[in-house]
């Protein structure tokens, strides 16, 4: 099935999603490399990739609902759609919390910010896996003649007769 929401012939949810992955995983190197060298400059711009990721998730989940709808009840796709979904809504709670811990001093994250950060980084590896099993292995928002039902892409390839 092909989304819902697109802008020039684009499924949006797809576009977005690099904004908020790009940012938050590059905030969890940044904080990496603030925990090597001690130098605070690393850790503050951590913090406002956390909130330019927080932000671009919510615009991102916002387009991701809205295809997630055209979704048929009673399919393997929908099913994987509300756990990638909600997943990333964990995902960017995470975050949020990292965040909110340290909005007192920027330059010197608590190891409980850190700690959330962590979980959600991890998180978003399988929401990320998720979302690949619906584009690439179920063909969500990409064909209308999708297969809504194939079997998990752990499970082997699919084969001609299953299309």
């Amino acid at each position: 099935m092909e989304a819902r929401a697109k802008l020039f012939g684009h499924p949006i949810h797809q576009m977005l999603i690099v904004f908020p992955l790009g940012l938050l995983a590059t905030a969890v190197i940044f904080d990496l490399i603030h925990l090597i060298t001690h130098t605070p400059l690393w850790s503050v711009i951590s913090y406002w990739m956390i909130a330019a990721g927080i932000i671009g998730g919510l615009c991102a989940a916002l387009f991701g609902l809205i295809d997630w709808w055209g979704i048929p009840t009673g399919t393997r796709a929908r099913v994987l759609g509300l756990w990638h979904g909600l997943g990333n809504v964990c995902v960017v709670g995470l975050f949020f919390v990292s965040w909110m811990l340290r909005r007192p001093d920027p330059s010197s994250p608590s190891t409980t910010a850190v700690l959330f950060m962590l979980a959600g980084a991890a998180l978003s590896l399988v929401t990320g896996w998720l979302g690949g099993e619906l584009v690439d292995r179920l063909g969500v928002g990409v064909d209308d003649g999708a297969n809504l039902n194939a079997p998990s892409s752990l499970k082997g390839p699919v084969s001609a007769t299953a299309k």
